[in-house]
């Protein structure tokens, strides 16, 4: 499981999360990967892009596990 810590921001938007942690190539890699319905956040298939995420966020993309801390 990987921990992703907010800092002072408020959120991070699904589809950069996914960029900053490496696990696509780029944001529209990222935006396709949504649009196939390959992210989960909170145990539910997630489809918006550029869906919010706070602390206590739990996404799951392929084998990986991220907590919003």
């Amino acid at each position: 499981m990987t921990e992703f810590e907010l800092h002072e921001h408020e959120f991070i938007p699904l589809n950069n999360l996914l960029k900053l942690l490496g696990l696509v190539r780029s944001g529209g890699e990222a935006n396709q990967a949504i649009d196939a319905g390959e992210v989960m956040v909170n145990n539910a298939i997630e489809k918006q892009k550029r869906k919010k995420l706070r602390v206590g966020d739990k996404i799951v993309f392929e084998k990986t596990t991220i907590v919003i801390k």
